[in-house]
């Protein structure tokens, strides 16, 4: 069973290929966005050596990173099981021996290794010769970052998951599904870093899963954190991973239940 999940990621995997081209592309807009923050952080940061516990060089890696790493663990998981449930196509999935959410977490990994392989990887080539990236010299540092990254995938795909489910619950989540990303992108630190947010908004944060996405990994990168942060940063994510699970279980059961009691 195990091999009829690994051949999911593969073929994801190889679908995505086929639109490479859009991909290469992609990389150029990224490029064109993280290059409008780093002359936005510039003007901003003026004659300041810091701003927020950030220096320049910091703040560039790290609006670089948080793009790539982005381009990584994005996935449209939400859409492609709210469609399954709109179309009806998931009640034939469920009947088939398989897990219906951990293949749709095997086929968010093939996306996310085609996009990790071919968009994230030469991205964060290209913009470290345009921009002055400062890369950690400590090996170990990139180990964990991965490993952090990887987490940031099984976080974002969680919520997506949750946001898709809901499909079963109202009539439609469109709404849901493009409010969920905007706030993945501002409060797991994309578009702002969170040191930036009001220490009140820093405190509520703590107590939600959207720094462990973005945040805390390049932080780590741009070595922010250093010693026992990085792995209590590491930890934050694990327990988010396990947290998470409790309210996707709970939300499958119910839309079982529902879509039986409804298919009578």
């Amino acid at each position: 069973m195990a091999s009829a999940y690994l051949e999911l990621v593969r073929i994801r995997f190889l679908m995505m290929l086929a639109y490479r081209v859009n991909y290469y592309s992609g990389i150029i807009i990224y490029a064109i966005n993280i290059g409008a923050y780093y002359f936005l952080w510039k003007a901003i940061y003026g004659d300041a050596d810091t701003l927020a516990g950030f220096t320049v060089a910091q703040m560039t890696t790290y609006v670089a990173v948080s793009w790539m790493a982005r381009a990584f663990y994005f996935n449209n998981l939400d859409r492609e099981i709210s469609n399954d449930i709109r179309d009806g196509s998931l009640a034939v999935q469920m009947t088939r021996p398989y897990n219906y959410l951990l293949v749709k977490m095997m086929q968010g990994f093939g996306e996310g290794l085609f996009r990790f392989s071919l968009f994230m990887i030469p991205g964060m080539i290209v913009v470290s010769l345009i921009f002055p990236i400062s890369f950690p010299s400590d090996p170990m540092r990139y180990v964990v970052f991965f490993i952090m990254l990887w987490f940031s995938f099984l976080i974002n795909s969680q919520l997506n998951i949750m946001t898709g489910l809901f499909a079963f619950f109202v009539e439609n989540n469109e709404g849901m599904m493009r409010l969920k990303r905007v706030m993945i992108d501002l409060l797991s630190g994309v578009l702002l870093p969170i040191a930036f947010f009001p220490l009140w908004a820093r405190s509520v944060l703590d107590w939600l899963p959207f720094p462990a996405i973005t945040y805390l990994p390049s932080s780590v990168f741009t070595e922010r954190l250093n010693g026992a942060e990085v792995w209590q940063a590491l930890l934050v994510q694990v327990i988010w991973f396990v947290v998470l699970i409790v309210p996707i279980m709970a939300m499958w059961r119910s839309a079982r239940r529902r879509l039986f009691v409804q298919g009578g």
